[in-house]
């Protein structure tokens, strides 16, 4: 392996800017990376590698006259399968989009790629990003770099194999329930769910609008958290497309003072007792900040057990509605098994207009509590799941009450490596912070990444 492969987006930048490297070089070598790796990952499954290779060679002209595109001019990436991508079948893993080429970006692809990036191809994901496990019947199974018996988690589970393996810098993921925090848990990356309304999700598979609007959110993934504190930026904004994404300025991580930070902390949500080492690992955390200065407290939302329920009843509410609206969209006849349980399902069999209403207003109400817990502290500090990543067989029913708490309350989280799990594997550690506050949630991912040293290669 190329021995600059495992550095960061943001240190291969500077080496592209420095004339370190040159962007072809290491386009090239991310490219063999992934050829080395995806047989036994399945990580990758669409590729634009001679486009990726000429606009490689197109940064190095631009940097050889003194030009540059932006902070990630010639950065070699991969890019979920559920973000449209302009010549790159996009088919967001269902069957009735194998053959599908967008003819435009999606906004945030067409962000990245305007400050520079170069894509080099799609990563899996399961069917309309509507699951934990990373499987869909347009490219089978993915694998986790640590164990290729388990799983890298989803939906953005591709994206996670392939950071983690030094196959790309930087990745685009996506979180309904904890799409962008499971899989970065489970390959020992980092990851950031933004607040609901910062990032465009027009172009995405699973689209704005509906009735789980308010759970969507697309983020960045990185093996580092100075990546993604570099990508948000770039990302964010209004696309005057998707309406309830918000002008807000994002605020820079580097400016935060943890010592002036309040910090709750917990290891249960009373739904989900996690592993020892998980809860050694959001101790560990928790100390980290608290040694320098936080002030830190044991402490959980008392509505956090009650905002995983609802968020879990939210997604059966509409009687199948929203996955029957997709794949009839798509022109996919044969869905995978979860999208048929869900789309099977009558309209009549799903909840009363009033049952909906009240439902509503029992996630508005849970959502309010959150918001007045939050109140009084700056972030979070918590698990991810209950437990590092399961095996294929084990994978299947497991509950993510921990995340989609939070897809519920609309807050943004980072999640960091924290700790090792006796078989080796990643545990992640999530920081979810007041609304629009991404930068707290960097600020301490990083002290915590600084700590515990973060990412670890696989041997794989």
């Amino acid at each position: 392996m190329h021995e600059l492969l495992s550095r960061s987006a943001t240190q291969i930048a500077h080496a592209i800017r420095d004339r370190e490297v040159s962007s072809e070089e290491i386009t090239r070598a991310a490219l063999d990376r992934i050829n080395e790796v995806n047989p036994k990952l399945n990580a990758v499954v669409a590729f634009a590698a001679d486009r990726a290779l000429d606009e490689a060679r197109s940064a190095d002209a631009q940097t050889a006259r003194g030009e540059s595109m932006g902070p990630l001019h010639g950065v070699p990436i991969t890019l979920k399968d559920s973000h449209d991508t302009e010549g790159i079948v996009t088919t967001g893993g269902t069957t009735g989009r194998a053959g599908k080429t967008p003819d435009s970006d999606s906004p945030p692809v067409a962000r990245l790629r305007a400050a520079g990036a170069v894509v080099m191809g799609k990563t899996n994901t399961p069917e309309f990003t509507m699951s934990f496990i990373t499987e869909n019947l347009v490219y089978g199974k993915t694998n986790n770099p640590y164990d290729v018996t388990r799983t890298p988690g989803g939906s953005s589970g591709g994206a996670g194999a392939i950071l983690a393996s030094c196959g790309a810098f930087l990745e685009l993921g996506s979180d309904l329930g904890g799409s962008v925090r499971v899989p970065s848990h489970y390959c020992g990356i980092a990851g950031l769910k933004t607040s609901a309304g910062r990032v465009p999700r027009t172009g995405h598979a699973f689209p704005w609008g509906g009735p789980l609007d308010r759970f969507g959110t697309v983020g960045p993934m990185a093996r580092r958290v100075e990546d993604l504190k570099l990508a948000l930026p770039i990302i964010s904004g209004p696309d005057w497309i998707d309406p309830f994404v918000e002008p807000v300025p994002v605020r820079n991580p580097d400016e935060i003072n943890i010592a002036e930070l309040r910090v709750a902390v917990f290891t249960d949500n009373g739904l989900q007792t996690p592993t020892p080492e998980t809860q050694e690992a959001v101790k560990s955390a928790a100390g980290v900040v608290s040694s320098l200065g936080a002030a830190v407290e044991d402490s959980r939302p008392g509505a956090i057990a009650r905002a995983s329920e609802l968020a879990g009843r939210s997604f059966g509410a509409d009687g199948g509605y929203l996955s029957r609206k997709l794949l009839t969209g798509a022109g996919t006849s044969e869905p995978s098994r979860f999208l048929s349980e869900r789309a099977e399902g009558p309209p009549e069999n799903g909840m009363s207009v009033e049952e909906y209403a009240a439902l509503m207003h029992d996630v508005d109400a849970v959502r309010s509590e959150i918001l007045g817990f939050m109140k009084n502290y700056d972030a979070i500090i918590c698990p991810v799941a209950a437990q590092p990543a399961p095996t294929h067989e084990d994978s299947e029913g497991l509950k993510y009450t921990y995340t989609q708490a939070h897809n519920l309350s609309g807050l943004p989280g980072a999640v960091v490596r924290g700790g090792t799990s006796p078989e080796g594997m990643p545990i992640g550690v999530q920081i979810v912070t007041q609304p629009w506050r991404e930068d707290v949630a960097l600020a301490i991912a990083a002290v915590i990444e600084e700590a515990t040293g973060g990412w670890v290669p696989p041997t794989i």
